[in-house]
């Protein structure tokens, strides 16, 4: 609990310093900080919500002060409330990582439950993929329109995409792709992917000759998926938005129909940040819209589409959705991923900026080894004969969390959970078997990235009519 120096805080003492510490979180993302004196703040960012919950009773709100002074005693701990996700930070005060259920009532999304994966199942005909089985994608927005569109044999697309912050991606970097591969596979429907280089040039102390650099070096790591040419647009802003009229009147659309109040209140946008950190969101709703991309779909303007990402995106895409009927387009649908967590634990997502927090896809056998062994955070006991009378814990081990991303076979998951929880096998073991899980992996992505050629990239990435008629 917070204290001044004579005793606890009052409810409105704390509110204040929450604020103070708001302002400091978003001043710090402006002035682009480090990334440890950004998560430094948002810790106790994090801190204080809880002290200001236990102390009223009430959660935080910008902009509310606390209606009753009068402090309410909680019996046991505050309710665990204290995550922070916007898009450029994820943060949690619990090794299990984010309350994913308390994210979607927060969000007002949908959870993906047995009865629409059972759905997706009959409607396609195939087995659900292990990301849906496994709850990694577990909330959505309209995914039962989408389906009912594609039972009556109405077209809709595929819409995804990557922020290039670096020239190499991690192995959560490929979460949104490889479920979009199954998505685009078992639906036979066009993939657009943004390549929002523009985002990270205003974001970051990049040039933007090096941001559209990432853009070119990020695409020949998304082609190594295995995605078809023939029914995939890669393009980057900086480049495209150049040559399509369609896209930016689109752009003009949505900036017109969004207040600078709006994207401060979505977007914890400060009078400090930059005209183009304000502008941005409407570039990333405008793929939304099958009339920015004349090439494939004719012109037309009513074709749905599903955005499958990781749930910190979803601010863009409830804007977009807020928007889209005033400018006459269909609502887009989400599908959301869970968080990718860092090595060092599930209280935050991977980053490409902290190389030990993250396995790129270009590290070596032995620097994969090496991460796991010296980084990976585990759910083990200190000792061998604590931990095979106790077990492990599976909820926090990050060693068991990627396995689940990675680890296709069901029985095989279901059995190491069941060792690893009754002592029977031992962190060394568990690290082991991720070691030998993620090296192939990476090693066979590295092969045949080897074989995505210039050429290549330039086909994926020149707009033009896809395998589709419309």
């Amino acid at each position: 609990m917070a204290d001044n120096e004579s005793g606890p805080l009052t409810p409105l003492e704390l509110y204040d310093r929450l604020t103070a510490q708001g302002d400091r979180v978003r001043t710090l993302k402006t002035e682009k900080a480090s990334k440890s004196d950004i998560d430094e703040a948002v810790k106790q960012l994090l801190a204080l919500k809880v002290d200001y919950k236990t102390s009223t009773g009430q959660d935080y709100k910008a902009g509310s002060p606390p209606t009753d002074a009068t402090p309410v005693i909680q019996n046991g701990p505050p309710d665990d409330e204290d995550d922070f996700v916007d898009p450029w930070t994820v943060q949690t005060g619990s090794a299990k990582g984010v309350d994913y259920d308390k994210l979607i009532v927060r969000f007002g999304s949908s959870k993906i439950d047995k009865e629409l994966i059972d759905r997706i199942e009959r409607v396609t005909g195939k087995k659900a993929h292990h990301f849906l089985r496994r709850g990694i994608f577990f909330s959505h927005r309209d995914m039962h329109h989408i389906l009912d569109a594609y039972e009556n044999k109405k077209p809709f697309y595929i819409y995804t995409g990557r922020g290039p912050s670096s020239d190499s991606m991690h192995v959560g970097h490929l979460i949104p792709f490889i479920f979009t591969k199954w998505l685009q596979e078992v639906f036979n429907v066009p993939l657009v992917v943004q390549l929002t280089d523009d985002e990270k040039y205003l974001w970051k102390d990049l040039t933007i000759e090096k941001a559209y650099q990432y853009s070119i070096e990020n695409a020949k790591d998304i082609i190594a998926l295995g995605f078809d040419v023939t029914k995939t647009l890669i393009f980057s802003d900086l480049e495209y938005m150049g040559m399509s009229p369609g896209f930016y009147k689109n752009v003009v659309q949505v900036q017109k129909h969004v207040t600078f109040n709006q994207v401060k209140g979505i977007f914890g946008f400060t009078d400090s940040d930059c005209i183009g950190k304000i502008s941005f969101p409407a570039i990333q709703a405008a793929p939304s819209f099958s009339s920015s991309f004349p090439e494939i779909f004719n012109g037309r303007k009513d074709i749905q589409c599903l955005i499958p990402c990781a749930i910190d995106q979803d601010p863009y895409f409830r804007m977009t959705r807020d928007v889209a009927p005033r400018i006459s387009y269909p609502k887009p649908a989400l599908m959301h991923s869970t968080f990718f967590p860092a090595l060092q634990g599930a209280q935050t997502k991977m980053s490409a900026s902290d190389a030990n927090s993250s396995i790129f896809l270009t590290d070596t056998p032995k620097q994969i080894k090496t991460k796991v062994n010296k980084h990976a955070f585990s759910g083990g006991k200190d000792t061998i004969e604590e931990h095979r009378k106790y077990g492990g814990n599976c909820e926090v081990d990050v060693c068991y969390m990627y396995l689940t991303f990675f680890l296709e076979d069901d029985e095989k998951l279901e059995q190491v959970r069941q060792d690893y929880t009754s002592g029977a096998m031992l962190t060394g073991e568990l690290k082991k078997l991720l070691i030998d899980t993620l090296q192939p992996l990476i090693a066979a992505h590295q092969e045949r990235r080897k074989q995505v050629t210039a050429e290549i990239v330039k086909q994926f990435m020149t707009p033009r009519k896809l395998a589709f008629d419309f």
